[in-house]
């Protein structure tokens, strides 16, 4: 991941400059507008995100992105993507043209705030308890990843067991997270856990890695009056379609298993899947729960991280994950989810 020298220009906290006026400002200027004052913060950690009301037009959302963590070049494919994929009638909220740009600017005391503007989406966490409901949002992501797999991106990660799992790893290690009598247990479990995740994805390489939404989960998906939109690309990324669909699993694995049936039938109404790539399912939840726990020790920093998550910093949490890596361990060493017409798995 690269980032521009000016991420790094705001003195103290990178958000401590973004005040209500600031924000105001920002849509004001960049947009022709008048805000009406009223401002309301959404449900967003890594970057700051608002609804904003103007004056005789319909709010817009406001995303500032994190100083330090994105290049200009990596936003702007972001950007470039939700575009197209919008082009292609896919229901994903795209970020708003101001004069030929999508990556907007506004200049503070000590530097600068990089921010977008999208169309106000309102919209709740939909159920997905029906199979009609699956097969549905399964169509949605068929169509994201036929758009996904026209092009590669050249500036956004690629998902690996490097950037995810061994990179996590050492940076808790490397800093003073894990208690002292549990950093052995720790780093014993999450080696033996990346090793097998290494053999997963040597056994179950992918025939392809695409464009993907890349953090797809429901609270990513908002549903209003009949309406489904995709929200929040800011993690898109390249890698094994599984990865957009395994997160939307939960139960048993009798439950999974029917659940992931119902998405690919309307995934596969537009696009073939690989089904080898359900035996990565339990090494990508794997590198979720490594990379997790540092995306929060890398942003110890910021207050929002210790007030919303204080339980992050107590020997507890550390017991818990280093019991949840035994479990996911022993997961990892079992055979893949089982369904109908599936990848034969008998050589397992």
């Amino acid at each position: 991941m690269s980032t521009d020298s000016r991420d790094h220009d705001l003195s103290g906290h990178p958000y401590d400059a973004l005040t209500p006026d600031v924000i105001l400002d920002s849509v004001e200027v960049a947009l022709s507008v008048r805000c009406t004052g009223a401002l309301q913060p959404l449900n967003s950690y890594e970057n700051r995100v608002y609804r904003v009301d103007i004056e005789d037009q319909a709010p817009v959302a406001v995303k500032f992105y994190r100083p330090g963590r994105w290049s200009d070049a990596t936003i702007l494919e972001e950007h470039a993507f939700a575009l197209e994929l919008a082009g292609h009638e896919v229901p994903v909220v795209a970020p708003t043209i101001v004069d030929g740009q999508t990556l907007l600017r506004h200049q503070v005391a000590n530097g600068e705030f990089r921010f977008a503007v999208f169309p106000w989406a309102p919209g709740r966490r939909p159920e997905l308890n029906s199979r009609d409901d699956r097969v549905r949002l399964g169509r949605y992501l068929g169509r994201l990843h036929n758009i996904g797999a026209s092009a590669r991106f050249r500036h956004r990660l690629a998902l690996g067991i490097d950037n995810y799992g061994r990179d996590s790893v050492r940076f808790l290690l490397d800093n003073p997270f894990v208690p002292d009598y549990l950093r052995t247990s720790y780093e014993q479990i999450s080696k033996l856990v990346i090793e097998h995740c290494d053999i997963l994805f040597q056994r179950h390489r992918p025939q392809s890695l695409i464009r993907l939404h890349g953090d797809f989960h429901l609270s990513n998906v908002l549903s209003w009056e009949g309406n489904v939109y995709l929200v929040d690309l800011d993690d898109t990324l390249t890698g094994p379609a599984i990865q957009d669909l395994w997160m939307l699993l939960e139960g048993s694995e009798t439950d999974m298993a029917e659940q992931l049936e119902q998405l690919l039938e309307g995934y596969e109404t537009f696009r073939a899947f690989d089904r080898n790539e359900i035996g990565l399912i339990e090494a990508l939840r794997s590198l979720r729960l490594l990379h997790y726990s540092a995306w929060l020790a890398r942003r110890w920093h910021d207050p929002a991280f210790p007030h919303n998550f204080p339980w992050f910093d107590t020997p507890r949490y550390w017991e818990e994950q280093i019991q949840t890596l035994q479990e996911q361990l022993a997961k990892l060493q079992q055979p893949p989810l089982q369904l109908q017409g599936s990848y034969n798995f008998d050589a397992w």
